[in-house]
């Protein structure tokens, strides 16, 4: 091999390692049974009303549509907190979850959607990461083990039961307008994410990804947020 053309030959072949690294990382969604294509550009904007971990001003935003019984969702809300850990740090990313329980394969999805929504409408932000976290760690959670989370989030149990039991009129609306907008925005499983830029087209992350093939995707957000 001629000595000019060994270390071209060697970014070829090291990019294409790590194309097929990031690719065997992701775990492809669970899915549900709708139909459709969706388009990510119809994902709804973020809003004061939605939950946010990490700074809401920031110019990067991971938007997930999530199932609290989806295995890996499970893992992939682990690799989310190490990002936001990392690379939010200094404002510049934040995370957004949205409810797409799949109603279809997981028989308590709704209630665990349910009883996260009645954890943030009674105890705020804080609160719903602290409910989820809990949700996900006890993963398939028993509707029963509900006020025994609560109190562990620190959330005010008789409020939390009254909400949690008229779910139907407080909560669920909300619920089924996040599952809508995941169905209008591409998702056909869990979880499935898109990368916020003001003015770029969304970046898709159908499935749970690895720690390393977020953080690429989020330092490219970066770059193109000017940051």
């Amino acid at each position: 091999m001629k000595p000019s053309t060994t270390i071209p030959l060697a970014i070829v072949l090291g990019g294409m390692i790590v194309a097929a690294a990031v690719y065997v990382s992701v775990h492809r969604p669970e899915r549900s049974t709708s139909s459709g294509q969706g388009n990510p550009a119809d994902v709804r904007p973020v809003g004061p009303n939605d939950h946010i971990l990490g700074n809401p001003a920031a110019p990067v935003q991971i938007v997930e549509y999530a199932d609290f019984d989806c295995a890996y969702c499970k893992s992939f809300s682990t690799t989310l907190h190490s990002v936001i850990a990392s690379e939010g740090t200094n404002g510049s990313i934040n995370w957004v979850f949205r409810e797409f329980p799949l109603t279809e394969i997981h028989p308590t999805a709704l209630e665990d959607a349910q009883a996260a929504e009645c954890a943030a409408a009674v105890g705020g932000n804080d609160a719903f990461w602290k409910f989820a976290d809990l949700l996900f760690a006890n993963q398939p959670a028993d509707p029963q083990n509900y006020g025994a989370y609560a109190a562990q989030a620190g959330i005010e149990s008789d409020a939390f039961a009254t909400c949690l039991a008229n779910a139907s009129s407080t909560v669920s609306a909300r619920i089924m307008a996040d599952r809508a907008n995941a169905l209008a925005a591409g998702a056909r499983g869990t979880p499935y994410s898109l990368i916020l830029v003001r003015g770029q087209s969304p970046i898709v992350m159908d499935g749970a990804y690895s720690y390393a093939a977020v953080e690429q995707l989020v330092n490219q957000a970066l770059r193109s947020a000017g940051d």
